[in-house]
């Protein structure tokens, strides 16, 4: 089977007063489409930080992160906005930082249909955030509540929702479920 992403030798490199930090270094592996990477380490060890570059929320300091094929890592971020953001997607650690206060729970999960897929009329728009936010466990009569109203489990359901909304192929999780209480 044909990877989907291949890491090679990433790096990123944060310049503080005492030096650079080397957040991530050397970093490589592959993932076959359908498959699962887990990657474990002590805190602040830099597994958020591998994450955030693979998104591109963090520029790489060096190294290669091929999706499909494509180097992502080095092409221009605009071209990765718009060939790559809608396919790969990101669950949060936090998902209180992730949203945006003044949304309701709907918006925010129509949202990213409405900036990566500008065909569905807002009804369909609707349907879908409501049938993703049932998928995840929302109750409907959370569609008008906004973040801070709800407690964190519910919050990090929302940024599930969010991610998954697309159907991307590939989805960089930060500690998905560390907000959601044990039936999960």
């Amino acid at each position: 089977m044909a990877n989907l992403l291949e890491v090679k030798n990433l790096k990123k490199y944060f310049s503080t007063p005492r030096g650079m930090l080397h957040a991530v270094d050397n970093v490589t592996f592959n993932i076959e489409k359908g498959k699962t990477l887990g990657v474990v380490g002590e805190s602040g060890c830099g597994k958020s930080t591998l994450g955030k570059t693979l998104m591109r929320l963090h520029e790489p300091t060096d190294g290669q992160v091929l999706f499909k094929g494509d180097d992502i890592a080095n092409m221009p971020i605009k071209q990765f906005k718009q060939k790559y953001r809608a396919n790969i997607q990101m669950i949060f650690q936090d998902p209180y930082a992730s949203l945006d206060p003044r949304k309701s729970v709907l918006e925010l999960i129509e949202e990213p249909i409405r900036v990566h897929n500008r065909s569905y009329t807002k009804a369909e728009i609707k349907s879908h955030a409501e049938e993703m936010m049932e998928f995840v466990g929302l109750a409907k009569r959370l569609s008008n509540s906004y973040p801070h109203e709800l407690d964190g489990g519910r919050r990090q359901r929302i940024g599930i929702a969010r991610a998954l909304i697309l159907n991307p192929e590939f989805v960089v999780c930060d500690e998905p479920v560390s907000a959601l209480d044990v039936s999960i």
